[in-house]
């Protein structure tokens, strides 16, 4: 049986295991948000990042990517996922239904943020931007996550109104 991971942010444009197709997908009761403070892969413990997390929200909807794992390779990847995911325990690993491009509803591995974790936040656009344009963590600078994040989805035809005018407005912090 296939096995199906969601992606809405780095996923998008560095999933980092195989996969055997890539459809736009969509999950319902949840949102695309900068609401997790990153201490590891985007910022410090001492001047944290942000990334982001899917938060549960009354009538909204993520549109992001449905990833297929052939058989064979779920469990190094689903290995690899929480390696690379649980690493401080802010995301939890659910099974959610999402619904494909072509009107088929699967199940995938989803990874949302635990609303009761140190790392969950929630902050006013102009300081994300601000946290965003200077953080710098293990995995480099915090500009460099948002704007892959914001041209994939642009390149995906996804819609991110946040997404758009926080690089917009990161870019003009930055002068870049």
């Amino acid at each position: 049986m296939t096995m199906w991971v969601f992606g809405y942010g780095s996923l998008l444009w560095n999933p980092g295991f195989e996969y055997q197709e890539s459809m736009i997908a969509s999950l319902p009761e949840w949102h695309r948000s900068f609401c997790m403070r990153s201490i590891h892969h985007r910022g410090t413990e001492e001047q944290p990042g942000l990334v982001l997390a899917l938060d549960a929200q009354d009538g909204a909807h993520c549109q992001g990517v449905a990833l297929s794992v052939a058989p064979e390779l779920q469990d190094q990847t689903l290995a690899y996922l929480r390696e690379r995911e649980l690493i401080s325990s802010a995301y939890l690993e659910k099974m959610l239904d999402i619904t494909l491009a072509d009107g088929r509803i699967v199940e995938a591995v989803t990874y949302v943020i635990d609303p009761n974790h140190v790392q969950y936040c929630h902050l006013e656009m102009e300081e994300q931007a601000q946290i965003i344009a200077t953080a710098v963590g293990g995995r480099g600078p915090n500009t460099e996550y948002l704007h892959n994040t914001a041209s994939h989805l642009i390149e995906l035809g996804i819609q991110d109104d946040d997404l758009d005018w926080l690089s917009a407005r990161v870019r003009m912090l930055t002068g870049t």
